[in-house]
């Protein structure tokens, strides 16, 4: 793509997107903490992506979800992460282009995201529905156990409905009322926001493999490797872990592969559209 080399002015350690980003998710994370605090007003939950059946769920949270940050450690490190490939990426490509390229990595990691839920949660819903055919104290402790592992072990109203239930089997009410235990752990999990900029900045590592791959990088300052090898390791770990889907794990590893997915389609469309040109 040299080609569609941007030659700036001069060469900015601090290029007006990367900036402007760096101070919009700034100033969303502490909106969001102020809103908390101050009005007990939960953006999390107006701005985060939503699962698309969710109540909760509006359009405009395909772009709003990654300007948010569930904490400092969050936010750090993807702005770490977006100044520390993104200037590079801007200074060569120009504002337009990076911006652009920032916005679909990050809205198509929204895309993937919600295809993922909608795979795990639509196969969650059918073993649902053949529970509610036929509901059981040993029917439901193996359908929490496996879908919802966390709520099990935890002390908390799903244990303490199993343990009253096995000490009333005969009661008759148990049953329904494990249905609707069923449908509300559903809700719960469709109510779930996906919030942050990860989508995007891995889009941001990505590209900045492609366009720099033998520039060395310093892991931790310390163990230089090359751009491309980040770029392969990184993308296997996110892959792994998303296959592993541990129950503990709140990372949207997908997430973070469908804005590396996007980045590198839009780099080869890129690619493509200037040698017709």
């Amino acid at each position: 793509m040299s080609d569609q080399q941007y030659s700036p002015a001069g060469f900015r350690i601090l290029p007006p997107v990367v900036k402007n980003l760096l101070i919009i998710n700034g100033l969303f994370y502490l909106a969001t903490i102020t809103f908390q605090d101050a009005f007990g007003i939960d953006l999390d939950n107006l701005l985060g992506l939503h699962y698309f059946k969710s109540d909760l769920f509006r359009p405009y949270q395909f772009v709003t979800y990654m300007f948010l940050h569930a904490n400092f450690g969050h936010i750090l490190m993807n702005m770490f992460a977006l100044w520390m490939f993104g200037y590079l990426l801007e200074n060569y490509w120009g504002p337009k282009r990076f911006l652009t390229y920032y916005m679909i990595t990050g809205i198509g990691a929204a895309i993937v995201q919600t295809a993922i839920n909608w795979w795990d949660i639509s196969a969650i819903q059918a073993a649902a529905t053949t529970y509610a055919a036929q509901p059981s104290l040993d029917g439901f402790i193996a359908f929490v156990r496996h879908y919802y592992p966390t709520y099990y072990e935890a002390e908390g109203t799903v244990r303490s409905f199993i343990n009253d239930w096995t000490v009333n089997k005969a009661a008759q009410s148990y049953a329904s009322q494990s249905i609707n235990f069923v449908d509300q752990l559903i809700k719960l999990q469709m109510d779930v926001p996906t919030i942050g900029a990860s989508g995007a900045v891995y889009g941001i590592l990505l590209a900045f493999g492609m366009v720099f791959p033998n520039m060395l990088v310093y892991i931790y300052f310390l163990f230089p490797i090359k751009a491309k090898w980040i770029v392969i390791i990184y993308g296997a770990l996110e892959l792994f872990s998303g296959i592993s889907n541990k129950p503990s794990d709140n990372v949207a590893h997908f997430a973070h592969l469908g804005g590396m997915i996007f980045g590198f389609l839009l780099i080869l469309y890129w690619k493509k559209k200037s040698r017709y040109s």
